[in-house]
């Protein structure tokens, strides 16, 4: 029988730069007073959308993007985004005539900091050429995959004792899958 490897807590001097999770706004730094506000504006966006929104929306709801898709007017962090995808770490701005552009490009610079890329959308495109604008998304979902992958390549290479985890299509040795009891399912 092998030795198993127990984790080691590091000395607190080093545990002080790692970082640490903060007990409000649901692991964001920001309060749950402050995201209700969020929700309930994302809400309201929800209700009162443009024509680019709605449009772009119904087509969303159409296409069959399999195990991606996006969600409407999503609070991320302390931002909300017009359409996210939380598989993919891809947000979808749409950028409205009179928009604060200044304002948009610190809320992209704070999504890119959490992992999340913004791709950002012109309404009179989005009306004007809607499947060009699909085309759009589709090849910037695809680039997005091929750079999880890769990543994710890079990090099981360079972590190669490391186990993968339980939805990667491995499973631990000796482990079985579980049954189903049928009588409960038939009742």
């Amino acid at each position: 029988m092998t030795d198993r490897k127990t984790l080691q807590l590091r000395a607190s001097s080093e545990n002080a730069t790692a970082l640490t999770l903060k007990k409000k706004g649901r692991g964001w730094e920001i309060s749950s007073k402050r995201l209700d506000v969020l929700h309930e504006q994302a809400r309201e966006m929800r209700r009162h959308s443009s024509e680019a929104h709605k449009a772009l929306a119904e087509r969303f709801t159409k296409a069959d993007l399999g195990e991606y898709s996006f969600t409407r007017h999503a609070v991320v962090g302390s931002a909300i985004v017009d359409f996210v995808c939380h598989n993919l770490g891809m947000a979808i701005a749409i950028d409205e005539e009179g928009a604060n552009a200044t304002l948009a490009t610190r809320r992209d610079k704070s999504l890119e900091a959490v992992g999340i890329r913004v791709m950002r959308l012109k309404a009179a495109d989005i009306l004007a050429d809607i499947d060009a604008v699909l085309a759009r998304i589709t090849a910037g979902m695809r680039l997005r995959i091929a750079d999880r992958q890769s990543s994710r390549h890079r990090h099981h290479a360079s972590n190669p004792r490391q186990t993968a985890p339980r939805g990667a299509g491995r499973a631990p040795s000796g482990a079985t899958r579980p049954t189903r009891n049928r009588n409960a399912q038939d009742r």
